[in-house]
C-alpha cells in the first residue's frame, strides 16, 4: 500500500497512523485521544472479546480484528501499534509488531521481566523503530516541579525519600476469569498498579539497590501468589535512602499517593489521592510557585487510576515520529522499573 501522507521534502509522516490492541479501559482511553489529534488517525482495533468487538466497529467505523496476527494481515499502513493488553502480553505482542516494521506504543508495565524488556528494545534498535513506554504521571505539573528540582540538585544532598501508595481494588475490580490478579498476566499491584511512582522513583533518583521487602494479603484470599499490601526499603546508588509502601485493601475509595523528599536544604511532600498537588514545600531561599492544575484521575466507574494524561502521551509520539520532538519516556527508562519490581518480588513467597 503506497503512503501519500508525508512531507515531500524530510519523509516524515504528517499523520501518525495507529492501531489499538486491547479495547478494554484502557485501550478506550488510547482511542480518545488519538481520535481527536489532528495529526493522528485511528486505523484499527484489535478485540478478543465478541460482544466489546461489535460494539466499537459500530461505534468507530474502522475495522475490528480478533488478533494481532489477522491485523498485521490486512494493515501494511500503520506507524504505531498500541499495546493496550493485559501486562503478560505486552512484550509478545511488542515484538510482533516491530517484527512486522511498526514503532510501538506500549502500555504500563513495559513487561513483566526487564531481560524481555531488553530483547523488544535490541529489536527496536536493530529495526530501525521505536518502542514508546506510557509513563503518564511524568507529565503531571507537580512531577514535572519535582524533576527540576531534582535535575537542578536544588535541595543538596538528598537524604530520605518516602513513597506511600493506598488505593482500593476489590471483588468489583477482579473479576472471576479475568487477568486481573494472576501472577502470569498480572504480576501483581507494582506492576498493573503502582508501577508509575516506580518510575518516578527511578526518574528522579536514578538506580536502587539493598532491596528488603514484606507482603501481606489481607482482603484478597482469592488471589493466588499476589500480595494486596506490601512495602520495600532502598538505598539510591547516588546518594540517600527510602521506602515504598502500597496497599489495595483500602475500604471502598482510594486515599493517597504520596512522595515525601527530605533534602539537604529542605523539603517537599507531593500528595493528594494521585500525587496531583504539593501538600509541602520547605525549600531555603525559595518560595513555592503556582503550578498549573493536573488533570483528574482516569475514572473508571468504580475505580479510579492515574492522572489521565494520555492526551500528553499520544502527542508526543506523533511529534517524535514526525521529527518535531523527543520522545519523553523512553523504553530504557520503563524497562529500569520493570527491573526494580523485578528485584522487589524476588523475596515474594505468598
Amino acid at each position: 500500500m503506497i503512503r501519500f501522507d508525508s512531507d515531500m521534502e524530510t519523509g516524515k509522516p504528517t499523520n501518525i497512523r495507529f492501531a489499538i490492541v486491547g479495547y478494554g479501559n484502557i485501550g478506550k482511553r488510547h482511542a480518545e485521544e488519538i481520535i481527536v489529534h489532528k495529526d493522528a488517525s485511528l486505523i484499527a482495533i484489535v478485540e478478543t472479546d465478541p460482544l466489546t468487538a461489535k460494539i466499537s466497529k459500530e461505534k468507530l467505523q474502522i475495522p475490528v480484528y480478533q488478533t494481532i496476527d489477522e491485523l498485521l494481515q490486512n494493515h501494511n499502513d500503520l506507524d504505531v501499534i498500541n499495546i493496550c493488553a493485559p501486562n503478560g502480553f505486552h512484550i509478545p505482542m511488542a515484538l510482533m509488531a516491530v517484527k512486522a516494521g511498526i514503532n510501538v506504543l506500549v502500555e504500563k508495565p513495559m513487561g513483566l521481566r526487564k531481560k524481555e524488556c531488553e530483547e523488544l528494545i535490541s529489536l527496536a534498535k536493530s529495526s530501525n523503530k521505536n518502542v514508546f513506554c506510557v509513563l503518564q504521571n511524568r507529565y503531571s505539573p507537580p512531577a514535572q516541579f519535582i524533576h527540576k528540582m531534582m535535575t537542578e540538585k536544588t535541595l543538596g544532598k538528598i537524604y530520605w525519600v518516602a513513597i506511600n501508595c493506598y488505593w482500593n481494588r476489590d471483588d468489583r475490580y477482579y473479576i472471576p476469569g479475568s487477568w486481573r490478579g494472576t501472577k502470569e498476566l498480572d504480576g501483581g499491584p507494582l506492576y498493573t498498579q503502582f508501577s508509575h511512582f516506580i518510575d518516578l522513583l527511578y526518574w528522579n533518583f536514578g538506580p536502587v539497590k539493598n532491596i528488603q521487602s514484606r507482603f501481606y494479603n489481607n482482603n484478597h484470599p482469592y488471589l493466588e501468589g499476589i500480595e494486596d499490601t506490601g512495602t520495600f526499603s532502598f538505598d539510591f546508588e547516588r546518594e540517600g535512602a527510602g521506602q515504598f509502601t502500597y496497599s489495595t485493601a483500602l475500604h471502598n475509595a482510594n486515599l493517597e499517593s504520596s512522595i515525601t523528599i527530605i533534602g539537604e536544604k529542605g523539603t517537599i511532600k507531593a500528595g493528594g489521592q494521585y500525587m496531583e498537588k504539593i501538600d509541602y514545600f520547605n525549600v531555603e531561599g525559595l518560595t513555592m510557585p503556582v503550578l498549573e492544575t493536573s488533570l483528574p484521575p482516569n475514572d473508571y466507574g468504580h475505580f479510579k487510576g492515574s492522572a489521565a494524561n494520555h492526551a500528553f502521551v499520544i502527542d508526543n509520539v506523533v511529534k517524535a515520529l514526525k521529527g518535531e520532538s523527543y520522545e519523553m519516556a523512553s523504553a530504557e527508562d520503563a524497562a529500569e522499573s520493570v527491573s526494580i519490581i523485578e528485584e522487589v518480588y524476588k523475596s515474594r513467597k505468598l
